[in-house]
């Protein structure tokens, strides 16, 4: 874009290495910025130096936090013999934001993926068998990917060597879907979860 100024070519290419954003999106955001006051800008400066400087991980759950540990981990009201495995920290946010799990997480940082050269030691595996006992139930809530499901199926082996009972988060039709535009995967998974009414 020889058009444009460096510095807002500079703004627009970071903007656009985040997830989901395209060119068209980081080139709104960063004229946005530009438009903004001197103050706006501060602010999300600052923010997204805080973000830095200030978060870190949780030692017990592998969780974002301010405290160590988290506010989830230090919280007695929470079920410790509940554990919800995900694979990374945002989707700890996802669970809380339904106001209906009260166990504890744990995070794995990731998904087994051996072409990626990723195995159980680049994982938080060792610390979640450290974790776990017999009177505990786990849900592996890793995502229905072909590595989400390894990974799953992986810790379910050991967790069943350790005497601990796991299970798998259910998938299927979701709410308001229309059969129709349902893919064969998922419908073969919804009627092998069927549950009876």
């Amino acid at each position: 874009m020889g058009f444009v100024p460096q510095p807002v070519e500079k703004l627009i290419e970071a903007f656009a290495k985040f997830p989901g954003i395209g060119k068209k999106t980081a080139q709104r955001m960063a004229f946005y910025v530009l438009k903004s006051n001197n103050q706006q800008a501060v602010q999300l400066a600052e923010a997204v130096m805080d973000v830095k400087s200030k978060i870190l991980s949780c030692t017990i759950c592998g969780g974002i936090t301010v405290e160590d540990p988290c506010a989830i981990c230090s919280d007695s009201k929470r079920q410790e013999n509940l554990l919800c495995i995900v694979e990374e920290s945002s989707d700890i946010y996802v669970f809380e934001k339904t106001n209906s799990y009260r166990g504890k997480y744990h995070v794995l940082g990731g998904v087994l993926s051996p072409l990626d050269g990723i195995g159980p030691d680049d994982l938080t595996i060792d610390n979640l068998m450290n974790r776990v006992n017999e009177n505990m139930e786990v849900i592996l809530a890793t995502n229905p990917s072909i590595e989400g499901e390894a990974t799953a199926l992986y810790i379910s082996r050991l967790l069943k060597e350790k005497g601990v009972k796991s299970s798998r988060l259910a998938r299927g039709i979701p709410v308001g879907g229309l059969l129709e535009y349902i893919d064969e995967a998922t419908l073969i998974r919804a009627i092998e979860g069927r549950v009876a009414l």
